[in-house]
């Protein structure tokens, strides 16, 4: 279909939206994928880089993205630094419906509908591309979802349809009824917002309006849709969950599901990575900074994974089939895999297969290449001179995978991740979480409830120290009313009894650098189990209610981790003051970020779990408002 009054035709959308696409310089609407990588390089697949650029009153032709043309795809790199990852305050709400984030008119001194107005007025001057996609197509066939931008950004539009479902409009055999609407106008990051990242979500009664300001997917395709499905789930009462999940498949033949949770950096992807060994084919458990000790096990025979999703779940209500465990669905068609970790050729050999020699050609975002050149996903671009960036990416589709699991399944293990810091007597600090805690439910949900970032998060550009994600670790990507979003994630923590809660620190645990090995060791541990949950003689309560308990023992394939790696007061370069220090720190952040939510809208038993913490009550007090049996 290339004819404009063809797609006016096959459209049914209001009549703002009609005259846009009317007006328009105009319209190329693709019919493949591969279409529109041609479109991406400016309609000649012999075009080995191109400039996504705009004139800029004030500032001439500025440079938003260099779009390299390579062996295994396309690679997308942005000029400016700041670029290149995600702000945490891209989201502003241009609507006056219930929302917890900054609205337009409070954060730039003006109505929406008056930027609104302007920016369809600026596409009606451009070459406009069109493209149809479906939202959460698998469950009763989705939401119906278009982008409509300059023609240029036909590279930034392949992340929606890879991250989504494309429809080919030659297909339709009836009129296509968009429920979510993308506008995208790259030049007024510059001529209105100042340079920063700007995303407006513009709630309607009849369709939810996105308008990217800008060209890096974190905040559009994949947090900007998130938003959208966060909303949707408000209404319908269901909730789209922060959280990567794998089925886990044992040599002995157990098979567990783990759903992990965290704000970004926190574990999500790392859960359905291979646990990773050194050359010798030994586990690198941890390094103690202080004495460079080293603590290795051996785990002959790794369990089996098969991913399930990667960082949008859904708990679609349509998909619960008991009250046992709760059922997920993957949100996504594809994902989008930091690789920052991949300094080397080797080191995480299935990811590099898949990006080395691709099924079909792959996205890549803050990548070195050269034209022609096979994108290395161990060659990051560099912020500065030796400072690779920390935010490389691929969009990864699914069907690149080998596996995958494809339909609803149902969630044994419930972890929560969160990035530790170094924690010594020189250097007291909130890292005294230990291998892994055994939550009750009541304490999870608080957990979801205050989403600690964590330190030295790699995605986003944050503040240092101990910042909340916002509710579920989906806080930045929420435009509506956290309260109503608390109680629909209560309901889970109540009505699912089957589903288990543990919480994971990665990076350090007191003075041990441990990477994400605590989440891996605990993946494997736990699977062996089965569902085999502990018994109350087999652990022990925390110094803090909200670290719930710790295993007595832990032993893995004849190893037993040691017992410091749990109860980190017990480490000499620790010790239990600096352990308290650490809990205080946790605990005032917990009061801090808990306090909007004790409110009279929230659930009696919210209430009730909210003011047990500040009360200080004990973890069996939490366990008797929602019981674990």
């Amino acid at each position: 279909m290339g004819q404009r009054e063809d797609l006016l035709k096959v459209l049914k959308v209001n009549e703002e939206v009609y005259n846009l696409l009317k007006d328009a310089k105009s319209i190329t609407i693709p019919t493949s994928r591969e279409e529109l990588i041609e479109i991406a390089l400016n309609g000649d697949l012999n075009n080995k880089q191109v400039e996504i650029a705009y004139d800029v009153p004030g500032k001439g032709k500025v440079v938003e993205v260099v779009l390299t043309k390579a062996k295994n795809g396309l690679v997308i790199n942005y000029p400016e630094v700041y670029m290149r990852r995600r702000d945490p305050n891209a989201a502003v709400v241009g609507d006056d419906k219930i929302t917890t984030k900054a609205r337009f008119k409070e954060r730039f001194g003006r109505d929406f509908s008056e930027v609104r107005k302007e920016t369809f007025e600026w596409l009606k001057k451009q070459d406009l591309i069109v493209v149809p996609f479906i939202t959460i197509k698998p469950i009763d066939g989705g939401y119906p979802s278009i982008y409509i931008g300059p023609k240029n950004t036909a590279g930034f539009a392949l992340t929606f349809i890879d991250f989504q479902n494309f429809v080919n409009l030659d297909e339709m055999r009836e009129s296509y009824k968009p429920f979510i609407f993308v506008f995208v106008a790259p030049v007024f990051r510059h001529t209105h917002f100042d340079g920063k990242q700007v995303v407006v979500h513009n709630r309607l009664d009849d369709r939810y309006e996105i308008f990217p300001y800008n060209l890096y997917p974190g905040p559009s395709s994949k947090k900007g849709i998130y938003g959208a499905l966060l909303e949707i789930g408000e209404r319908e009462g269901w909730v789209t969950l922060h959280a990567a999940a794998v089925k886990v498949r044992t040599h002995y033949g157990n098979v567990s599901v783990f759903m992990h949770e965290g704000a970004s950096g926190g574990g999500k992807s790392e859960m359905n990575e291979p646990i990773h060994y050194t050359e010798d084919g030994r586990i690198l458990v941890g390094e103690n900074i202080k004495t460079n000790e080293k603590i290795f096990i051996d785990i002959p025979q790794p369990s089996k994974l098969v991913p399930i999703s990667d960082d949008m779940t859904l708990a679609h209500k349509k998909i619960q089939k008991n009250k046992g465990r709760l059922t997920i669905y993957d949100a996504e068609q594809a994902w989008f895999i930091r690789m920052d970790h991949i300094r080397r050729y080797g080191t995480d050999p299935y990811l590099e297969r898949m990006c080395i020699h691709p099924k079909k050609p792959l996205i890549f975002v803050n990548l070195y290449t050269v034209p022609d050149a096979t994108v290395l996903p161990w060659e990051h671009i560099e912020d500065e001179p030796g400072k690779p960036c920390p935010n490389p990416r691929v969009v990864l589709p699914k069907d690149q995978l080998d596996d995958y699991v494809k339909e609803p399944i149902e969630v044994d293990f419930r972890s929560f991740g969160i990035r530790t810091p170094p924690t010594t007597k020189e250097n007291p600090n909130y890292g005294i979480i230990g291998f892994f805690h055994v939550l009750p439910p009541a304490v999870a949900w608080l957990w979801r409830l205050v989403a600690p970032r964590g330190f030295n998060n790699p995605s986003i550009v944050a503040e240092e120290g101990l910042k909340s994600e916002g509710i579920g670790s989906y806080g930045p990507f929420l435009i509506g009313d956290e309260i109503k979003q608390a109680d629909l994630l209560l309901e889970q923590f109540i009505n699912y009894k089957d589903t288990k809660y543990i919480l994971v620190p990665n990076q350090y645990i007191g003075a041990w650098k441990v990477s994400f090995m605590p989440q891996w060791i605990t993946r494997e541990y736990l699977a062996r189990r089965g569902r085999a949950w502990f018994e109350k003689d087999e652990l022990k309560p925390t110094k803090g209610s909200i670290l719930g308990y710790i295993p007595k023992m832990v032993e893995v394939e004849g190893f037993i981790i040691p017992e410091f790696l749990f109860d980190v007061g017990l480490q000499e370069e620790v010790g239990e003051e600096v352990y308290f220090e650490g809990l205080e720190q946790l605990e005032r952040f917990f009061a801090k970020e808990l306090k909007r939510f004790n409110n009279p809208r929230l659930s009696e038993t919210g209430r009730r779990i909210i003011e047990c913490f500040m009360d200080k009550g004990t973890v069996e007090e939490f366990e008797s408002i929602i019981p674990s049996e």
